[in-house]
């Protein structure tokens, strides 16, 4: 006789990580219902609003925004993957060079938004106010010398996921069926570009501070600047269900960032470096959505909003945008488990 070791089975490296994934889904199914199928398909109606509010060191003020935009198109899912693109039936035939791209990974206990967004030449002035708080009379007057973009990413993780179910109220990828919240921490990184040209400003706006005989809108020759955000957030999140595949959503974080940008002047033809800064504000980000849901079939509408803030003695910035989605969609390629139920 021999005696034998018996080795542990080592499972191969997919099933491996098969596990892992698996692990981020966990859920107690007496709360939170789980997704019946492989896929979606979805029609998305996105309604866009930003807005940018620029001071500068003697307190006088610019608020420029352009005409929200109305996007419509076709989104497909595979389990906690989104993807979609969206056309801007509100600029067809305008010429305006809005670029829009958003990709979400969402699971019970991580999400992930990646977001891209540029704007044109279309927007309009929607206050000025001088450095003693006189409105000047250029309310919504077309302004072609602006323009903006932001990309970035937002990570956060759900301390009650196995209750709680983010997907629920902004994928429609699970259904909850009994009430609950969950405690909200993540990380983000956004890096926006403004380019403002302040000569075309000040030929719009000082034939009016002249007639009024206050002291002319003077921002610095600003050709560039570029603002860069890390933050770390933290909020609460809650899903309210009030009827049989009814879901009230609210969502709200604040996020402490530590902010740094750089302004490009140009003088005689020349750039020079006009200011530098770095420091810390605080941000939020908000989110509310409404859903019904029988596992089939889901229509709803979330409306998510941002706001960002850099603020320096010579120059400071108070930016927001906003989506609001409304949505019908069909889930389909029912799971193995769910096949005879």
């Amino acid at each position: 006789m021999s005696d034998s070791i018996a080795l542990p089975e080592k499972r191969p490296f997919f099933k491996r990580l098969v596990e892992v994934v698996k692990e981020f889904s966990r859920i107690d199914t007496n709360y939170i219902e789980p997704q019946h199928y492989n896929f979606t398909a979805m029609l998305q109606n996105t309604n866009t609003y930003e807005s940018y509010t620029l001071r500068n060191e003697q307190g006088q003020e610019i608020v420029l925004s352009p005409e929200p935009s109305i996007r419509i198109g076709p989104y497909i899912g595979w389990r906690w993957l989104f993807l979609g693109y969206t056309i801007d039936v509100s600029h067809l035939n305008s010429g305006s060079q809005l670029q829009d791209w958003n990709l979400s990974f969402y699971s019970n206990q991580v999400g992930v938004d990646l977001f891209y967004r540029k704007t044109g030449e279309d927007y309009k002035i929607r206050l000025a106010k001088s450095s003693d708080d006189i409105p000047i009379p250029v309310k919504d007057v077309s302004f072609g010398g602006f323009r903006a973009s932001i990309k970035g990413f937002n990570l956060y993780y759900i301390l009650n996921h196995k209750k709680f179910s983010y997907p629920a109220a902004f994928n429609q990828s699970t259904c909850q069926k009994i009430s609950a919240g969950s405690p909200l921490i993540g990380i983000g990184y956004t890096k926006h570009k403004l380019t403002l040209d302040t000569e075309e400003l000040g030929k719009m706006v000082n034939r009016y501070t002249a007639i009024l005989g206050i002291d002319p809108i003077d921002f610095p020759n600003t050709a560039e600047v570029n603002f860069t955000d890390i933050a770390v957030s933290g909020g609460y999140a809650y899903n309210w269900v009030f009827a049989k595949n009814w879901l009230a959503a609210a969502s709200l974080s604040l996020a402490v960032g530590y902010k740094y940008s750089t302004g490009d002047t140009e003088k005689d033809g020349e750039q020079e470096r006009n200011f530098s800064f770095s420091n810390f504000n605080f941000d939020g980000v908000g989110r509310f959505g409404l859903v019904w849901n029988n596992t089939r079939w889901y229509a709803g509408s979330s409306l998510i909003l941002h706001t960002y803030r850099y603020s320096k003695s010579q120059f400071s910035t108070n930016s927001f945008f906003g989506n609001w989605n409304i949505y019908v969609g069909y889930n389909f390629g029912i799971k193995r488990e769910y096949r005879n139920r």
